[in-house]
């Protein structure tokens, strides 16, 4: 198993999104990630088992806290937890002699009281998994979303599947931190954890399965008359529960092969809908309503024409001789003037000879001269060049068609406008008709679309009713399930009585001494081949070359006992601290050496109380070789410049993990503090 890029989102002290790309190389299988204490080194080594084993993971931070309260606290604490975190971890693993590509997002956020989290599994990048496990706060339990959707070959959980991958006590040993290198300094402590890696990770633990299996198989036999009744109904429900199972495994392949056609269908039918649109398929489907829309363009176009032919057959076309009506309109003036003044004329005659009746004779000279003068200065406005003879209210007549003219110009100003708007959207319907091709060039696409449009519907109520029957099984499956639970908690126990079943007793029996036996020599082997591994591992690291010369681990309680040249035993307390820890990690490097190096190694904070040839030993002899990958999570004390010269030729990747106390969050930065600014070592 190799680890190929992790990726952290809003999780603990990591704002934002921080990824770091964990590929090695053939000679260069280190990852060397720094950082000071507090930034983030454990985080990033609990986002890993996070990320595999959820629920289960042994992460640092967690303590005893509930799994729901960890992942809260998890969420960076300057997040909208609404939005939540995820954890994203890619890598390979090869399986049956071919490597296959996995990535594994696990992302959670809040949602009122209760908190939902989400795993989603590609594999070979092609998506496989879609589980939304929903932890609510008043039930206090996991509940699966019920339109969550699941790959059939993975439908039982991610959990499951990771534990064939990757047992979780055969992970722990491979992901651990310098306390845990301390605690397997004391051989005490030490011993479950040798105990758990023989049987774990050397495949003793298969051994004792079968032993177990047999004995299930043998409690499993025919039972007393008494309990045959019950044994049948168990056996009926055995019956029905894999059928349902079998019901279940093909309506899901039904229901994925449904989706796989509705995809081609979907790619059909746009690929139908982007040549039908091509040859202009738009276009002909709307012929008849283009033809209806132009159809009543050109009569609203008719009929303004008919309203302006209308209106100019009033007065309108007076409108073109609009100089000659001001000139008639000031004749009139000038006709109503002199009338006018004529009339005046005569009273004036009238008037002048009583105010001469009037006058004494002495002084009538001189007043007719005046009104004499008066009368002929009078007389001249009556006197016209051209006297049409209008009448008397033809200034009345002219206001009146002056009006009508302004109403009937602003109509037919407006009928224009609106029949030059007719006009063209007649003139762009044309186009447009023009446009539509022939029903020959179409019709074959058409009839295609409107039958894949049928089978897309077809396809799609398919998966609606395979979606149905898939989850009207499951409940069938749970229903049934817990009924067979119910009669097995039922069951008290089994009695033997029939040939078969002693004979089948028998030979369990047989096989299960069998498998006893070689358990313990397989155990014996791998046990032999474990103690050379750590005390070779061991002599390599120590400074003091003869201070350990055997190494023996007891096969009944898995404790290690280490002697001298003389076969004496060596008390672990004459060992200093850095030399437990020294065996701690030679413990830890054995294991994998007998394993086959086939797991990535995650060490966090390795070098803490080792004198500096002890580290020089580790830098040059160990990590190198630990593992065909190793992420090393390092403080700037524990790797310095001078280490860090050391392993540099090892190295395929530096990072520091940079703190900002302003906010307390931590940032991942390529390179290393003494070649920072690097992508790489070169």
């Amino acid at each position: 198993m190799l680890l190929r890029k992790i990726t952290l989102e809003e999780f603990g002290a990591y704002r934002g999104k921080q990824s770091l790309d964990l590929t090695v190389k053939k000679d260069r299988p280190i990852i060397l990630i720094g950082g000071l204490n507090g930034c983030g080194k454990t985080t990033l080594l609990d986002a890993i088992q996070l990320a595999l084993y959820g629920p289960r993971a042994r992460c640092s931070g967690r303590g005893s806290k509930a799994y729901e309260t960890f992942l809260r606290e998890s969420i960076n604490r300057q997040h909208d937890p609404t939005r939540g975190s995820s954890v994203t971890l890619e890598f390979t693993i090869t399986v049956g002699g071919k490597e296959h590509y996995y990535k594994v997002i696990r992302s959670w956020h809040t949602s009122g009281k209760s908190l939902k989290e989400f795993l989603n599994v590609f594999v070979d990048e092609n998506y496989n998994v879609f589980v939304d496990e929903d932890y609510d706060s008043k039930a206090k339990g996991r509940r699966a979303e019920p339109d969550a959707k699941y790959s059939r070959l993975l439908s039982e959980g991610w959990a499951d599947h990771i534990e064939d991958l990757l047992p979780l006590e055969v992970a722990s040993l491979s992901f651990f931190d310098g306390e845990k290198i301390e605690s397997l300094a004391d051989p005490e402590r030490a011993a479950s954890v040798i105990e758990s890696a023989v049987h774990s990770l050397l495949g003793i633990s298969t051994v004792q399965q079968l032993r177990t299996d047999l004995l299930a198989l043998q409690r499993r036999q025919k039972l007393s008359d008494e309990e045959q009744h019950l044994m049948d109904s168990i056996h009926a429900q055995e019956k029905e529960r894999n059928s349902v199972q079998e019901a279940l495994e093909t309506a899901s392949q039904d229901l994925a092969q449904r989706r796989t056609e509705l995809r081609k269908a979907t790619r059909t039918l746009e690929s139908l809908e982007r040549e039908f649109e091509k040859e202009g398929g738009g276009l002909f489907e709307r012929r008849v309503e283009l033809e209806q829309e132009k159809k009543r363009a050109a009569e609203r176009l008719a009929d303004l024409r008919s309203a302006l032919i209308q209106i100019a057959a009033g007065p309108l076309p007076l409108l073109m001789v609009g100089s000659q009506l001001k000139d008639v309109r000031k004749q009139a003036k000038l006709e109503q003037s002199a009338a006018g003044a004529g009339q005046v004329l005569d009273v004036l005659v009238q008037r002048d000879q009583w105010l001469l009746d009037l006058l004494p004779e002495g002084s009538k000279s001189e007043v007719i001269k005046k009104l004499e003068e008066d009368r002929a200065k009078r007389s001249e406005s009556t006197t016209l060049k051209v006297d049409l003879g209008l009448p008397h209210d033809v200034l009345s007549q002219l206001s009146v068609l002056d009006e009508v003219l302004i109403r009937d110009g602003n109509d037919a100003t407006e009928l224009l406008s609106s029949a030059a708007d007719a006009a063209e959207e007649v003139d762009q319907l044309d186009r447009q008709l023009a446009g539509v091709p022939e029903q020959s060039k179409v019709e074959a696409i058409q009839v295609a679309r409107e039958e894949q449009l049928k089978e897309f519907a077809r396809i799609q109520a398919g998966i609606a009713h395979a979606q149905e029957q898939v989850t009207e099984l499951k409940r069938r499956r749970e229903y049934v399930t817990a009924a067979l639970e119910r009669a097995h908690n039922n069951f008290v126990k089994t009695k033997v009585k029939a040939e078969e079943v002693e004979r089948v007793i028998r030979y369990s029996e047989k096989a299960r001494g069998t498998l006893e036996r070689f358990g313990e020599v397989l155990l014996q082997r791998h046990i032999s081949r474990l103690e050379v591994a750590v005390l070779q591992s061991f002599k390599e690291l120590m400074r003091k070359q003869g201070l350990v010369q055997g190494l023996r681990i007891d096969t009944d309680r898995f404790l290690l006992s280490l002697s001298d040249s003389d076969g004496e035993p060596i008390d672990p307390g004459r060992l200093s601290a850095g030399e437990r820890q020294i065996l701690a990690v030679s413990l830890l490097w054995g294991l994998m050496k007998v394993a086959g190096n086939r797991l990535p190694s995650v060490i966090d904070t390795p070098l803490g109380r080792l004198d500096s040839r002890h580290r020089e030993h580790l830098v040059d002899r160990y990590f190198p070789h630990a593992s065909d990958q190793v992420l090393l999570l390092s403080t700037d004390e524990e790797i310095d410049e001078y280490l860090l010269g050391r392993l540099k030729k090892s190295v395929a990747h530096t990072y520091t993990l940079v703190h900002d106390d302003s906010n307390f969050t931590t940032s991942v930065v390529e390179g290393y503090w003494w070649n920072a600014g690097a992508q790489n070592v070169a």
